[in-house]
């Protein structure tokens, strides 16, 4: 299992972004991925800039992410501005 930490922009406000990412849909997709979110939120210095943290089996998360870049784009996240930092308890 590893723990990555995304941090990216949006497009569109927050709430908006969230909305869709809480859906009944990307939840499906996660846990059929193996992917629990463990957190989701907007900086309190930028509301462009969000941070979402998940647990999942190595590489599934950017698998998803890869395998979903234009439906993610659809949903306001920028994929450009995508930076992944990935952990694991050895």
């Amino acid at each position: 299992m590893e723990t990555t930490v995304w941090t990216f922009d949006l497009s569109v406000p927050f709430a908006e972004w969230a909305a869709i990412y809480d859906s009944d849909d990307v939840v499906k997709m996660h846990a059929e991925a193996g992917i629990k979110s463990l957190f989701r939120g907007v900086s309190k210095d930028n509301p462009s800039k969000v941070c979402a943290v998940h647990q999942a089996p190595v590489g599934a998360a950017q698998k998803l992410f890869e395998d979903n870049k234009e439906m993610i784009r659809g949903a306001g996240h920028i994929i450009e501005s995508t930076v992944i930092h990935a952990y694991s308890e050895q």
